[in-house]
Formats: structure tokens, C-alpha cells, sequence
């Protein structure tokens, strides 16, 4: 009998683990059919248009834009390499590295910026009462509710030659003749830090809100200095929102057009812009489609490297 009896236990126990996995198959699969319609739309408005331009590269340029549905390697090689027109010597395409170096500076250096200006910000909301933090929320969130190039235009009034900082330095004495700060290198970055501040701040005030302050208190009970609790227990236990922070701050400044365009008079390009140029003035798409499969390649680099750098010392 207690062979028996341990055989139905057995066979219950094969019939609930069956079971069990048929019922987990069917969720999957139910939750397949759900992600149908969204795996769709990204295919069609994402996946394919990148395959499109990834085809692009590897076609010669048509005389008048678009392209001949002939192989050719020529869009990648003058991404970095140019042909002389009268020998055919082939050199470095020097203003294609600059545009390239000067893009991966900027969007640093505005993240940076924007990561210096943010976690004060996001520190000061955090750790105000809960019924005061929709209101600061609510400030910080008011400059999405206006069109991109009207912000670039407003810090432009900021630091134009006639702008507010020039006109107030020479009111009190500081300065005689205006700084030039517009259309150089240092308007594009404040513009961009400028622009892309509230996507640091957000989720900088998403990670501090949920800092434990005890442990805060606690250093403080220890006679730990303002800068050893900074450096030693917020910032380690708010770094995902460093992280988020500086990934939403650096991709679209990598790419940036408008700002650049405006802020840099034309004399600063950046790889949006030469982008740009390629598909509009240049009439050379493969060059153009090289360069935007290369941006997104910049992109996805950085971002392994840099989350992997902060996972190792974080570890």
C-alpha cells in the first residue's frame, strides 16, 4: 500500500509540474500575441528605415540626389577617407574627424554640465516637503511645453553680444566690450546642457527620492564630512539615475541639429548637421546614410563602455 501510495504522489507530482508548464507556454504565449501589435510598428517605423539607410551606404550617389542601384563602397569610404580629384591620391578626411571629435566633446562636456547642474537640482526637490515637490516637478517640466527651437533662440538672447550676461558685465563695470560666447563651441554646449537639463534632473530626483536619509544621518552621527557622505553614499546609491540621467543627456547631443545649427552659426558643424548636409546640399545619400549608420554605432559604443566602466566600479 505505501508503494501505491507513493506512486500517486509521484504521478500527481508529474501531473502539477505538466501542467504547471503548459500553463507558463500559454502565457508566454498569450503575452506574444499581446506585444504583436507594438513588435509590428517598431519593425515597420524603426527596423525597416535603418535597413533602408543600412542599403543606402552600399549604393553609388545619383547625380542629383538620391541613388543608382549599383554596388559601390563609396559612402563608407568617404566617411573617413578622401579621394584628391586631380590625382586620385587618397588622404584622412580631416573636417570629417574634426566634425566627429568635436560631436563626441560637446556631448560630453554638455552632459557633464547638465550632470553638474542636475543633482543640485534634483537634491533640492527631493528633499523638499511632498507637498512642494509637484510644484518644482511642475518648473522643471515647463520648458518641454515649448518647441525645441524656441528655447535655442532664448538662450541665444542669454548670450548674444547685446544678450544678458554681456549687458549686465558692462553695467557693472566688470567687462568694456561684450564676450563673444555666441557661434563658438561654448554656445553649443551650454545650449545643449541647456536644452536636455530637464532629462537629467528627472531621473536624478527618481533615485534621490528614494534615498534612505537615515543612513545619511547616521554618517553625519560618525563626524563624516559633507564631501566623504556625497562621495561615499549618495552618489553610489543615486548612480542609476547618473546613469539614466547622462544616457538621455548624451544621445540626442550626439546627434543634435537644431541647436548646433543655430548656436554655432554655421561654423561649428556637428554630425547632425553634416548629416544634413549630405542629404541636402551635398546630394550625396550613401555618404549621408554612412555617416548616420556610423552615429548610431558611436552611440551604441559609448553607451556599452560607459555602463560597463560604472558597473566595474561600482562592483
Amino acid at each position: 500500500m505505501s508503494n501505491s501510495a507513493a506512486e500517486v504522489r509521484s504521478s500527481n507530482r508529474g501531473l502539477h509540474e505538466h501542467s504547471e508548464v503548459a500553463r507558463r507556454k500559454k502565457e508566454v504565449r498569450n503575452n506574444l500575441l499581446l506585444c504583436t501589435p507594438a513588435l509590428i510598428v517598431l519593425i515597420l517605423a524603426a527596423a525597416g528605415p535603418l535597413l533602408i539607410v543600412l542599403i543606402y551606404t552600399f549604393l553609388k550617389a545619383g547625380p542629383y540626389g538620391g541613388v543608382i542601384w549599383e554596388w559601390s563602397w563609396d559612402g563608407w569610404f568617404q566617411v573617413f577617407l578622401k579621394k584628391d580629384i586631380f590625382d586620385d591620391t587618397v588622404s584622412i578626411a580631416d573636417a570629417h574627424i574634426s566634425i566627429f571629435w568635436r560631436s563626441v566633446k560637446l556631448s560630453v562636456q554638455s552632459t557633464l554640465t547638465a550632470l553638474i547642474l542636475g543633482f543640485p537640482t534634483a537634491y533640492f526637490i527631493a528633499t523638499r516637503s511632498p507637498n512642494t515637490r509637484n510644484l518644482w516637478l511642475f518648473l522643471i517640466t515647463i520648458p518641454f511645453w515649448t518647441n525645441l527651437l524656441i528655447r535655442t533662440f532664448a538662450i541665444m538672447q542669454v548670450i548674444r553680444d547685446q544678450g544678458i550676461i554681456n549687458t549686465l558685465l558692462i553695467n557693472f563695470g566688470f567687462i568694456e566690450t561684450p564676450i563673444e560666447m555666441l557661434y563658438t563651441e561654448f554656445s553649443i554646449m551650454l545650449g545643449m546642457a541647456y536644452v536636455y537639463l530637464p532629462l537629467m534632473v528627472l531621473p536624478l530626483y527618481a533615485s534621490i527620492e528614494k534615498l534612505d536619509f537615515r543612513l545619511i544621518e547616521a554618517a553625519y552621527d560618525l563626524y563624516a564630512t559633507r564631501i566623504f557622505v556625497l562621495w561615499r553614499i549618495i552618489i553610489p546609491l543615486v548612480k542609476p539615475g547618473i546613469i539614466a540621467g547622462s544616457i538621455l543627456v548624451f544621445i540626442p547631443s550626439l546627434g543634435a541639429y537644431v541647436t548646433p545649427r543655430v548656436l554655432g552659426g554655421g561654423k561649428n558643424l556637428m554630425l547632425g548637421n553634416l548629416i544634413e548636409l549630405q542629404f541636402g546640399q551635398g546630394r550625396n545619400w550613401p555618404l549621408g546614410a554612412a555617416l548616420s549608420i556610423t552615429l548610431l554605432v558611436i552611440v551604441m559604443v559609448s553607451l556599452l563602455v560607459y555602463v560597463q566602466n560604472l558597473q566595474r566600479k561600482s562592483d
